[in-house]
């Protein structure tokens, strides 16, 4: 919320059932809209732009990473925050056994060093504030 002006227009992307992040952001003044293929399917907020988008525990799941990413990537406005937040993954020697990737749902992992390929592809700037957070900031138009 320290990178978000006063009232800045959000999506909480992949909400799940009980949307606490958009309900802690909608707290601080901000609007966000929720969108989750299963709990909140209402694809009319996928047709706008927003200031920031949040991923929380939701990229672990995509099936095509690339094109959950471009479609992030146009749902953002110039200057707007994508903020991810998923288990990196750190350690090949532990992966066969490691927590995260045994859950079946979690079909692709990611390291800081792919939100920096990602941010690179884009053209964005990013950010790796804490543990398992990646923010990305898509450029201001010139």
């Amino acid at each position: 919320m320290q990178r978000l002006s006063g009232s800045a227009e959000g999506l909480d992307y992949g909400c799940g059932p009980g949307p606490a992040l958009a309900a802690m952001l909608a707290e601080g003044g901000h609007r966000v809209a929720c969108y989750d293929p299963y709990y909140c399917p209402d694809a009319a907020v996928l047709a706008r732009d927003y200031d920031f988008i949040t991923c929380t525990e939701v990229a672990e799941h995509f099936h095509d990473p690339a094109a959950e990413f471009v479609r992030l990537a146009g749902l953002l406005r110039p200057g707007g925050w994508l903020a991810v937040m998923t288990c990196f993954q750190t350690d090949d020697a532990r992966f066969a056994n490691w927590h995260y990737r045994r859950d079946p749902t979690h079909v692709v992992f990611y390291r800081e060093e792919t939100f920096a390929w990602l941010a690179g592809h884009l053209g964005w700037h990013l950010e790796v504030p804490a543990k398992d957070v990646a923010l990305l900031r898509r450029p201001l138009l010139a």
